[in-house]
C-alpha cells in the first residue's frame, strides 16, 4: 500500500474526468514502434511511476514506463493506445517522472474514431495536441478542446526516449437513449462516467478507486483515509454519470479489517452549475439519501429499503464515520428523464 501523492499543480480535469487510458477499465497499448528498454504497456500503469535504484534487466536500467532505444535514423517513435471506452478527451498528462537524461524533447497526441476495430492504414487521425516541449521528471498537463468522441490515441515522441505515464482524461461516451427507463445502472461507475469531485482526505488510497469495476484486489485498491484524531468524519463527493432515481446502494469493505469505517451515510441532491469548491459547502446541507448504517469488516453491504425517495439526483456525498477504508461503492438507479 502506497501513499497517494496529490500533485498540487494538477488542473481540474484530472479530478473531474475518467482516465480513459486506464488498463483496469480496458485500455490497451496496441502497437509501439520500439520497446527496447521498457514496454509501452507499462506506460499505462495506474500507479504512480517509481524508480528502483540498482535494478537492471537484460537491456539495461529498468525504468517504470515506456522507453525506446536511441534513434540513429530519421523519424520518431509512437505508440497507439486503445482507450477503455470511446470518449470525449478533456485533457492529457504526459508524465516523465524519473526520466532525466532519457526523456523526449517533445511529444504530441493524435486521436481517431475507429469503433469497428483497430486503426489501419486508411484511418484518419486528428491532431489534438500539437508538438509540445517536455522536461525531465515532470508532469505535463494540457487541456484538450475536441468535442467529438475518440476510440484510440497515438502518442508521438520526438525523436525517441521514455514516457513514464500517459493519462488521457475524458468523458466516456454512453448512449443513454438506448438504456431502458427501468434498467438498473450503476450511476457512479467510472466506466459510465461517474467521477469524484472532491474528498477531504485520501492519504492511503484515492476515492476514485471506489468507482472502478470489479471488487478490490487488495487493501490498497480502495479509498482509505488517515486515522482521524479530531471530531467529525471523512467524506467524498461524487458526480453521477447521469441523473437518476436511486434504488440500491452497495458498500464493499473488502480487505479492510482493522481499518473499516464504523458507519456510513449518503446525502444527495440534484445540482446544476457551481464549482467543486461550492459543492463542498452545499453538500453539508444536502438531504439524506441513506441514513447512518453500521458496517463490518471485509464484506459487501447492500441497502435498499433504507433509501429515502428523493427523486432524481445528480451528486452524492458519501460519509464514512469516523474514518477508514472502503473498497467499492455502487449506486444503482434508473435514469431520470
Amino acid at each position: 500500500m502506497s501513499l497517494v501523492s496529490v500533485d498540487p499543480n494538477a488542473p481540474d480535469f484530472v479530478r473531474q474526468y475518467t482516465n480513459l487510458a486506464d488498463p483496469r477499465l480496458g485500455a490497451q497499448a496496441l502497437f509501439a514502434t520500439d520497446e527496447f528498454f521498457a514496454p509501452a504497456e507499462r506506460m499505462l500503469n495506474p500507479d504512480p511511476a517509481v524508480f528502483i535504484v540498482g535494478k537492471y534487466d537484460d537491456h539495461g536500467k529498468w525504468m517504470d514506463g515506456w522507453e525506446t532505444r536511441r534513434k540513429r535514423v530519421s523519424g520518431y517513435d509512437y505508440c497507439i493506445v486503445k482507450l477503455a471506452r470511446p470518449g470525449v478527451i478533456r485533457g492529457v498528462d504526459l508524465d516523465t517522472s524519473h526520466f532525466t537524461g532519457n526523456f523526449p524533447p517533445a511529444a504530441s497526441l493524435d486521436a481517431c474514431h475507429s469503433p469497428e476495430g483497430d486503426p489501419g492504414e486508411l484511418t484518419v487521425w486528428r491532431n489534438v495536441l500539437p508538438a509540445t516541449s517536455l522536461q525531465g521528471n515532470s508532469h505535463h498537463y494540457h487541456a484538450i478542446e475536441a468535442e467529438q468522441a475518440f476510440t484510440h490515441v497515438r502518442v508521438n515522441l520526438y525523436p525517441d526516449g521514455g514516457l513514464a505515464r500517459l493519462r488521457v482524461y475524458g468523458s466516456p461516451q454512453c448512449d443513454w437513449e438506448q438504456r431502458g427507463a427501468q434498467e438498473q445502472i450503476d450511476l457512479i461507475a467510472m466506466e459510465n462516467g461517474g467521477c469524484v469531485i472532491g474528498a477531504n482526505n485520501q492519504h492511503f488510497g484515492a476515492a476514485s478507486n471506489m468507482l472502478m469495476p470489479g471488487r478490490g484486489g487488495n487493501m490498497g485498491d480502495g479509498w482509505e483515509t488517515r486515522r482521524r484524531r479530531e471530531p467529525g468524519n471523512d467524506w467524498c463527493i461524487i458526480a453521477l454519470a447521469h441523473p437518476g432515481e436511486i434504488d440500491k446502494i452497495e458498500v464493499d469493505t473488502a480487505f479492510f479489517k482493522g481499518n473499516y469505517p464504523d458507519r456510513c451515510s449518503v446525502q444527495a441532491a440534484y445540482v446544476t452549475g457551481g464549482t467543486a469548491e461550492s459543492l463542498v459547502t452545499q453538500s453539508m446541507f444536502w438531504p439524506v439519501l441513506l441514513p447512518e448504517q453500521t458496517l463490518v469488516m471485509d464484506q459487501q453491504h447492500y441497502f435498499a429499503e433504507q433509501i429515502a425517495r428523493l427523486g432524481p439526483i445528480s451528486h452524492i456525498r458519501f460519509n464514512i464515520i469516523p474514518d477508514g477504508g472502503v473498497s467499492r461503492l455502487r449506486v444503482w438507479g434508473r435514469l431520470a428523464k
